[in-house]
């Protein structure tokens, strides 16, 4: 069986909250991208499970690996035979694009109607949360409020059809942790849901990225990119996430021909252009 895991990008990023228990709650949406990773899990002939990652580095054990981790979690529940689990890694990781959660939540979907364990979305989601704040999301895969750390979902309309998204991911990396704790939580001046139903191009000024003030500070090149974007006429530009990656939304009128010709993109190989059609 074979799928192609999705990335998210964040609209909006408010973080409200530090918990008690060292996590934050934030406001944001998450919402698919057509940008995918590659994952199979065949029957294994050996006495164990193997985890194999082409594609992109994976800087970390097999065993460490969210999907590695997501196939021991239902074994724990389950009587699982062995699998051998095949990655290929095209979503770049350290982005704020959630490859590593949507992979595992595919892991988990595959591995449910494979051995027909019966799990409902519902139970696969709260597995799923037990992997990563935003694996849940990945399971419905669909535009969605999140409250909580990530990990209470809402259904939300957002009209993307037609739009062009390019997406850059430079080479920084931002610490999730350290990202975190640069930030004063506060609560929100206006509710994304509100801002969602205005028109793309007047989220400029109200629909924030929490993280920015202080990753941008701290990467310049970053706030860069940002500026680039909406020069080259983005209706609206913000940082994924924690970062790194920036994007872009251009309208209609722009084909994807025009915007690999800007001069921005000379100085980022990793760059992505992909069309928007709501999920």
């Amino acid at each position: 069986m074979i799928v192609f895991p999705n990335a998210k990008i964040n609209l909006g990023l408010n973080i409200v909250q530090r918990r008690p228990d060292g996590y934050h709650n934030i406001e944001t949406v998450f919402y698919p991208i057509p940008l995918c990773d590659a994952l199979e899990i065949v029957p294994s002939h050996s006495s164990h499970a193997t985890l194999t990652c082409f594609g992109n580095d994976v800087n970390c054990p097999p065993e460490k690996n969210l999907v590695m981790k997501a196939y021991r979690l239902l074994q724990q529940q389950f009587t699982l035979p062995p699998v051998d689990i095949f990655l290929y890694k095209h979503i770049p990781d350290g982005a704020g694009l959630g490859g590593g959660s949507s992979d595992a939540a595919c892991t988990l979907n595959m591995l449910n109607q494979m051995f027909n364990l019966s799990l409902s979305r519902e139970q696969l989601a709260a597995s799923a949360a037990t992997l990563g704040a935003d694996c849940a999301f990945f399971i419905y895969n669909k535009p969605m409020m999140a409250t909580g750390i990530g990990d209470v979902l809402s259904p939300i309309s957002v009209d993307f059809n037609g739009l062009t998204l390019m997406l850059i991911k430079p080479p920084v990396s931002v610490p999730t942790k350290a990202a975190y704790a640069q930030v004063t939580p506060k609560p929100a001046q206006l509710p994304i849901p509100s801002i969602l139903e205005q028109e793309p191009e007047l989220w400029r000024d109200n629909l924030v990225n929490d993280f920015e003030t202080s990753v941008f500070a701290q990467y310049p090149e970053l706030a860069s990119i940002k500026q680039s974007l909406y020069d080259a006429g983005a209706i609206y530009a913000a940082m994924s996430g924690s970062g790194s990656s920036i994007f872009g939304l251009f309208p209609a009128s722009s084909s994807k021909n025009q915007l690999e010709q800007l001069p921005l993109l000379r100085n980022y190989p990793t760059h992505f252009i992909l069309p928007l059609n709501n999920p």
